[in-house]
């Protein structure tokens, strides 16, 4: 397929406020001239909003930015905001961008997923609040121009986080192109080829699989940029599809891409490969007077000029010259990272240095009244690449269907949380086999599994949308219901993010059914919360209780001993009707090969082991685990009320036996 693009056009109207000089900034090489700023007197006063995994990152370097004041927290979920205002040491957390305007803030950056950024950016112009993007801008070039286009009514700046223009070894070689060391850039090759983890865990409901070109506009944005960067704004793309794959039914993934393009200053090829098993990410430019190559992956560049030599002593010079570069490079990476690493040193990995050199330069440059690194108009010329490259993709948008309406709960209705994951699905399947009543909870409804959407149509099984977090849908949802089973994980990144889902969320969860009158929760917990710091080799009884060090204990182990703590709090205080199950290391079809229970794997291929791994391991079958809780539900005596029970097989299999045998 290929796509003509029409360049004449200016991206933005070119009234006064866009005629400014082009900044000289990596980002702005090429691009259409840039909505320009006055200094402000002050630190900047700052928002986060969108309070989830990036924010993070962006909390950890405006801490370290100068002439910044990280005024509030903004998220839909009150609680979520709260927690990370908590945890960063803001002053404020909000539920809305009225309040953020309300607090003086200058500029927000726009964290919230994709496919909201044109309605929470353009509110916060609207309300005189300037906006710090996350990729992409918008969804579409319209969309982006219209932003770009009340920010320059306003004179409100709108930036985009392009943060792989930043990245180290690219900005060296855009440098030394500008530079003119390789002379006219003629062609560009780009290669990135990469994991996703959400493919190998068999989640299908995030953003970039809800269409078949959304992969593209959630990773391509960064090599987009970089091409933007080198050669400027694409006139002409053509796109060959080379594998596709049905993640579910009516649910197309394009695996991979290869793409031919011609630009403003020059040709592109690009490879794009997701989910892939080994990691690639390079850039090579070929100029007319040498090619400089950059591994984004390694952090590695080198190039090659053409010389006054012999052709003999040139191709040793080449090698020489590669290696030598190359060597400086690793070295430098390797003394960033133990310096890190030993707490001597800064954190220097490329992914941060190209998030801390992004958004410094954003805040550099609108402090001191200079045109934006990356503005509106650029950020709208790199989502002209991502739809030249889209444009014709087969492939309808998996839209979230409307969940059927589940009706009141029957009598001995079973809820299950976390019933659409690796041991809610035989559960519930088991359940159904057995013609039980079953309500499964649901976050949301995109991408669920086939057999819960054939279970939900034909009426067998009820569709509740809830979630840890949500307290009134966990209300709704358990309502009526005879038996809980909380399967959901609810882990994070820190042990804030742990204490608010999987231990606050469990006890919410408890709370809603000992309102609701429910006969039995059965909570799944995890033999990695027990205690095992005694004689090794000994058996491990279902008396034995969890860990009196969960603070030496990674933080899902960690997770697990509070929230067995706090609801067995709830049993002995309010008569909750406990029964906690503890899983051994789950295997089965379509669990990971590169299972943590079995060791610290430091590649897909590569098991480091816990220890020398030939001690018996704690293994159970998940068909296994999901009939123990099926007679968990059914057991119709009190013997098992307030009790523990681990599940794990009675096989003595070793780490290494079960790598090797897998």
């Amino acid at each position: 397929m290929s796509t003509h693009i029409e360049t004449s056009r200016p991206v933005l109207p070119m009234t006064e406020n866009t005629k400014q000089a082009r900044p000289a900034t990596p980002a702005a090489s090429g691009s259409p001239e840039a909505v320009g700023t006055r200094p402000l007197r002050g630190p900047t006063r700052v928002a986060i909003v969108g309070a989830g995994f990036i924010a993070d990152f962006h909390f950890e370097i405006l801490r370290e930015t100068p002439d910044v004041e990280i005024v509030c927290v903004c998220d839909s979920n009150l609680e979520r905001a709260r927690s990370a205002a908590q945890r960063h040491g803001v002053p404020k957390a909000v539920a809305s961008l009225e309040e953020v305007a309300q607090l003086g803030v200058q500029v927000a950056h726009v964290l919230v997923p994709p496919a909201l950024h044109v309605a929470v950016a353009g509110e916060l112009l609207r309300l005189g609040v300037g906006v710090f993007a996350e990729k992409p801008l918008a969804l579409s070039t319209e969309e982006a121009c219209q932003l770009a286009e009340l920010a320059a009514e306003g004179g409100i700046p709108l930036g985009v986080n392009q943060n792989s223009v930043f990245h180290p070894a690219f900005a060296a070689l855009l440098q030394r192109v500008q530079a003119g060391e390789i002379g006219r850039v003629e062609h560009v090759q780009i290669t990135l080829s990469v994991p996703l983890r959400q493919l190998d865990a068999g989640d299908f409901s995030h953003w970039m699989f809800r269409s078949p070109r959304n992969i593209v506009f959630e990773q391509a944005p960064h090599p987009f940029a970089q091409l933007h960067a080198l050669i400027g704004r694409v006139r002409e793309a053509d796109t060959s599809l080379l594998s596709t794959r049905e993640l579910q039914p009516g649910q197309p993934f394009h695996e991979r891409w290869l793409i031919s393009a011609r630009a403003e200053r020059g040709t592109a090829e690009v490879y794009l490969a997701f989910g892939q098993p080994f990691t690639r990410s390079t850039i090579q430019v070929l100029g007319s007077d040498g090619s400089l190559e950059v591994d984004l992956w390694n952090n590695l560049l080198c190039g090659e000029e053409k010389t006054i030599w012999l052709d003999f002593w040139n191709s040793f010079l080449a090698g020489w010259r590669r290696g030598k570069s190359q060597k400086r490079w690793a070295r430098t990476t390797l003394k960033d990272y133990l310096a890190f690493t030993l707490g001597v040193g800064p954190r220097r990995d490329a992914f941060f240095a190209g998030m801390e050199g992004s958004i410094r330069a954003f805040h550099a440059a609108l402090h001191e009244g200079r045109p934006l690194p990356v503005d509106g108009a650029t950020g709208t010329a790199i989502l002209e690449w991502c739809e030249a490259v889209t444009e014709g993709v087969a492939g309808d948008p998996v839209r979230e269907p409307e969940l059927p309406e589940p009706g009141p709960a029957r009598p001995g209705e079973i809820a299950l949380l976390g019933g659409t994951g690796f041991i809610g699905r035989r559960t519930i399947a088991r359940l159904l086999a057995e013609d039980r009543p079953v309500t499964c909870i649901v976050r949301r409804a995109h991408s669920l599994p086939v057999q819960i959407t054939e279970a939900a149509a034909d009426g067998r099984l009820r569709l509740v949308r809830g979630s840890l977090e949500d307290r009134e849908g966990m209300a709704a949802a358990v309502a009526g219901a005879e038996t809980v089973v909380q399967l959901a994980t609810g882990n994070g990144p820190t042990w804030e993010a742990v204490e608010r889902s999987m231990v606050q969320g469990s006890v919410d969860l408890a709370e809603a059914c000992l309102a609701a009158g429910v006969k039995r929760y059965v909570y799944v917990s995890s033999t990695a919360s027990l205690y095992l710091g005694e004689d090794a080799g000994r058996e491990v009884g279902d008396e034995v209780g969890v860990d009196p060090r969960p603070e030496a204990r990674s933080l899902y182990a960690r997770g697990k001993i509070a929230a067995e703590r706090a609801l067995e709090a709830l049993r002995d205080e309010r008569g909750l009707p406990l029964v906690v199950v503890r899983p051994a290391v789950v295997l089965g079809p379509g669990s990971p090969l590169q299972h943590s229970g079995l060791g610290l794997w430091v590649r897909d291929n590569h098991c480091v082991g816990w220890g020398p791994g030939d001690n018996p391991l704690p293994v159970v079958f998940v068909d296994d685990v999901a009939e123990a809780l099926v007679r968990v539900v059914a057991h119709e005596g009190a013997e098992l009320d307030g009790k523990a029970l681990n599940l794990a097989a009675d096989v003595p299999l070793t780490a290494r036996q079960i790598v090797d045998e897998l």
